[in-house]
């Protein structure tokens, strides 16, 4: 889709597709909340277009993107420098330029972790044994959050095994791996709890487990954000567990990615999770 044109620095959401993407939304009101000027929006790019897309940043003036699926991975390729966590990851959803050069970071780990250091304060206290249920691109930004918080056990429950096998092998020992015929057993003792899978989201079959075996601090998260609480999560709630939605990571992931682009460093307040509730959920302000 063509861009518009305004003064002050371009930056976009880039991806196939995007045209579900709350990114311009969240970076437009902090650009009119801070007085800033530029402009965020959202360019399609298949895979095969993605390259040349990239490519051609700067002469259409921007500063840089946001990467979503597909290309997560091509961004990480695309790029000359990379910090330490997209090396880990082998994938990127920051790009910026900086000096001539195309910069390339994994943010969803500071989304990750923020969110829960604003939403349960003191959490990573409670990494005695951490399960992580997937093992795809957003099971691999949480392991390694886990891993800088210094959990003590990491278990992935996936159904297809061979891929928990191989994410697990990406990072270190004290990760340990179960299909998910084996969820329950997983769970017994667990202290901290996180679903990667898209089980739960609207339009998805629910993902139902007996959470009666986890420690009673134990502390439960979704990556899921439609719905906000989702069955898993009303479940842990029910239980009488600290419960953490999802819709904080898309918000805390966006932050470093504006500070390289726009200059200054925002803030996720109650305000701007508010807007973002009430367009998901089209719940008039």
């Amino acid at each position: 889709m063509s861009e518009i044109l305004t003064d002050g620095p371009r930056a976009c959401v880039t991806g196939h597709p995007v045209a579900h993407s709350r990114s311009p939304l969240i970076h437009n009101y902090w650009l009119k909340l801070m007085n800033l000027k530029g402009h965020y929006g959202r360019v399609d790019t298949p895979p095969d277009v993605f390259p040349d897309f990239i490519r051609s940043l700067a002469r259409n003036n921007y500063v840089g993107c946001n990467v979503t699926l597909p290309n997560k991975e091509l961004a990480y390729q695309l790029a000359d420098v990379k910090t330490e966590r997209a090396d880990r990851l082998q994938a990127a959803n920051t790009l910026w330029l900086e000096n001539g050069k195309l910069h390339a970071d994994n943010t969803d780990i500071e989304g990750f972790v923020s969110n829960l250091d604003e939403r349960a304060p003191g959490w990573d206290a409670h990494l005695d044994k951490a399960v992580i249920l997937g093992a795809g691109g957003a099971a691999a930004a949480i392991i390694q959050g886990l891993v800088e918080r210094r959990a003590t056990k990491i278990v992935i429950v996936n159904r297809t095994i061979e891929k928990a096998e191989h994410l697990a092998r990406r990072f270190s020992t004290l990760i340990e791996v179960k299909s998910f015929d084996e969820v329950q057993s997983a769970l017994d003792c667990a202290s901290f709890v996180v679903n990667t899978t898209s089980l739960g989201m609207k339009g998805q079959p629910p993902l139902t487990l007996d959470l009666t075996k986890l420690v009673h601090k134990a502390i439960v998260t979704d990556i899921v954000y439609v719905p906000l609480i989702t069955d898993f999560l009303k479940s842990a709630q029910d239980q009488g567990l600290k419960i953490v939605d999802g819709l904080g990571m898309l918000l805390h992931q966006a932050v470093p990615g504006f500070a390289h682009w726009f200059g200054q460093r925002p803030r996720v307040t109650a305000e701007l999770r508010a807007l973002i509730e009430a367009d998901l959920f089209q719940v008039k302000s």
